[in-house]
């Protein structure tokens, strides 16, 4: 709750006359309907006031007050870290980089030089298409992939989605003050700081479908129930500490993994594919001999 505005105690009304009493009150009333929020904590407490009022609804309050959070938010708040980014090197056959394209789900790709590791372009996976059909056309990534927006991480988010916006590009690759890559930022890593998580019809697939690779490999969405991938593949992970199988690989690692890190355990390989700053989302699961 906010404070409210400085108003006359009764007992300073003692001796009052009635008009006086009057003038007061409406003066107090008037306070509180022209009372202005000084910053950002008073304006969140009219906000909930609002909210339990019933004036606004509880989402609308949570959006606001997620825009409000935002105004102040920097890149490097919500970037996709370097070493969790899914990248295509420059010099890659597509038939060396398009499994794990396929893994991620993703829908653009920095591609950098092999050795230097500087970020040339951004390659579009729809640009793939017209390549897995026509086997005759030779495929070249300087030919297709996109010119780079390099950004850097104090940028504000709301001037970094209006330039989204206005310049009609989704992805930017941060850089740190000595200008080294330091991770990405999409249009979609902004919007979801103001309405959460943004899912699509692949991300509810990942949610339950475990898909064969090949005999012995299968893809499977980290937050799958630990007893469900018990009684999928026979293993006895215990649920003492965690209730998916991705909590299991983390303890494993005992620190957030990048893209393609691996670890055994139990008989049982688990490589990271896909993951977010905040969670493994799935995992190449390859049952050992």
């Amino acid at each position: 709750m906010i404070e409210e505005p400085p108003s006359t105690s009764p007992e300073s009304k003692k001796g009052l006359g009635f008009f006086k009493k009057i003038k007061l009150f409406v003066r107090g009333l008037y306070k509180r309907v022209s009372y202005t929020p000084m910053n950002q904590r008073e304006l969140s407490g009219v906000l909930k006031e609002a909210e339990e009022m019933n004036l606004i609804d509880k989402n609308i309050l949570d959006m606001m007050e997620e825009t409000l959070e935002f105004s102040s938010m920097q890149v490097r708040d919500v970037m996709i870290p370097r070493p969790q980014m899914i990248v295509v090197r420059h010099n890659e056959k597509p038939k060396e980089f398009l499994s794990r394209i396929i893994d991620s789900s993703h829908s653009r790709f920095p591609v950098v030089d092999e050795d230097s590791e500087e970020v040339k372009g951004i390659l579009l996976a729809k640009e793939l298409l017209p390549y897995g059909f026509d086997s005759s056309k030779s495929f070249y990534l300087d030919q297709v992939m996109r010119p780079v927006n390099f950004i850097p991480e104090s940028k504000k988010l709301d001037s970094l989605l209006e330039e989204f916006r206005k310049k009609r590009y989704h992805m930017a690759i941060v850089v740190d003050e000595y200008g080294s890559v330091s991770g990405l930022v999409t249009i979609e890593d902004i919007l979801e700081e103001i309405v959460g998580e943004i899912e699509d019809e692949t991300d509810i697939d990942e949610e339950t479908q475990i898909l064969q690779v090949s005999d012995n490999e299968y893809l499977v969405p980290a937050l799958i129930d630990l007893d469900d991938f018990n009684d999928e593949f026979g293993s006895k992970f215990m649920a003492d500490d965690f209730d998916t199988i991705g909590g299991v690989v983390l303890k494993e690692f005992a620190r957030f993994p990048a893209l393609n890190e691996s670890v055994e355990i139990n008989g049982y390989k688990f490589t990271v594919v896909s993951a977010s700053r905040r969670q493994i989302k799935k995992l190449r699961v390859k049952i050992k001999d």
